[in-house]
């Protein structure tokens, strides 16, 4: 294919989005109403948001307008990925070299100029932010094809990770939320013809004093009655279906026994010498782990984290303060272990080595401070 001049503003804008998308792990998002703007995020990154706005803005008060346009905007963004802090970088690819950025106010919002492909070599900002950023290849070639390549890499980049999410978000084959629902239909039919068996395997401040910790994971699988059951495992078959879909069947099972466990210490410790069953506790630890994977995956998740998981936490959590015979301390328990748990065993492309180290390292101090509460203070 022949050479043909490109105009320079649009080889800037290729060669910015072509860095970010590729080098810096961009993604792409659409901005409704925005127009000769392409809006690039990534939640990891030192600027969450970054604009890259190619209208002219010819002086200050045009600068002003356009900067409350671009603060609306990221306060709804804030808003759908419930961040509460959000530093952004505004690019500005045509304007008014007498415009003093210097009087900027906007905080958490950087706007720089860059109107050449020297420019952007030479800005400090960018320098500073992303030393990694290559400007050998940034070169004047007025070449159609360096504009073919760019493209055809940025696809690939956002084909891979559309494909990441697809993982991700299919659908897959139950089968530990099915094992753990027959399991504790099998345990309540025992329990109908045996009913010592729930004051033997249920939790209790003095079975775990006698060192019968078996008692921590046993009494997740108890019921004390027909709707007790019927309750908890329709709560576990939606809830359980989601978390087994996102995490994988492995994670889950850790999950739920690691729920299990912090939700009973929980129990023991608050409630003192009463008997507490069922798998509510562990129930709640679905809950808490549904909470951290969807705030990874809050661009994708983010109506569902705050119309649907959230309410539902937080109306269970008042109905076990008002209602008496709910171990509320179990919930708790429950959905603190289920959050750190899935801290710990990682959310697939999104969790780091270093956040799954913190996520045991928390996990296993609240497990030995709880027994030490337990074994000296309660």
């Amino acid at each position: 294919m022949d050479s043909s001049i490109i105009n320079v503003k649009d080889e800037l804008i290729m060669s910015l989005v072509h860095y970010f998308v590729t080098e810096e792990n961009y993604t792409p998002i659409n901005v409704r109403g925005a127009k000769n703007e392409i809006w690039l995020e990534n939640l990891n990154a030192p600027y969450k948001i970054i604009r890259i706005n190619s209208k002219y803005i010819h002086n200050n008060e045009q600068l002003d307008m356009d900067m409350y346009k671009l603060g609306f905007v990221v306060r709804q963004i804030k808003r759908k990925t419930l961040s509460l802090k959000m530093n952004v970088l505004n690019i500005c690819l045509d304007m008014n070299d007498s415009i003093d950025l210097q009087n900027n106010n906007n905080k958490n919002i950087e706007t720089i100029n860059i109107s050449s492909l020297s420019a952007l070599k030479k800005n400090k900002i960018l320098a500073e932010t992303f030393p990694n950023i290559k400007t050998d290849h940034l070169k004047r070639t007025n070449d159609i094809m360096k504009i073919i390549s760019a493209t055809e890499d940025i696809n690939k980049k956002t084909e891979k990770e559309n494909d990441k999410y697809e993982e991700v978000f299919k659908p897959k084959k139950i089968i530990v939320t099915k094992i753990i629902i027959l399991l504790c239909v099998i345990c309540y039919l025992i329990t109908i013809f045996k009913p010592e068996y729930l004051y033997l395997f249920c939790n209790s401040k003095q079975g775990f004093l006698n060192l019968e910790i078996y008692r921590l994971l046993t009494n997740t699988f108890l019921h004390g009655g027909i709707f007790h059951l019927l309750v908890n495992m329709y709560s576990l078959w939606i809830i359980g279906n989601q978390v087994e879909t996102y995490i994988g069947k492995t994670k889950f099972t850790i999950i739920y026994l690691l729920s299990a466990l912090m939700g009973s210490l929980f129990s023991v410790v608050f409630l003192k010498d009463s008997l507490s069953l069922g798998a509510s506790g562990a129930i709640f630890g679905l809950m808490g782990s549904l909470l951290y994977f969807g705030y990874h995956y809050r661009l994708y998740l983010s109506n569902a984290l705050t119309s649907q998981i959230i309410p539902i936490i937080v109306i269970n959590l008042i109905l076990g303060f008002t209602i008496s015979g709910i171990d509320n301390a179990a919930h708790i328990g429950g959905l603190i272990g289920g959050y750190l748990a899935t801290m710990l065993v990682g959310v697939k492309y999104k969790s780091s080595k270093s956040e799954q180290i913190n996520g045991g390292i928390v996990y296993t101090l609240l497990v030995i401070f709880l027994c030490y509460v337990i074994f000296k203070l309660v």
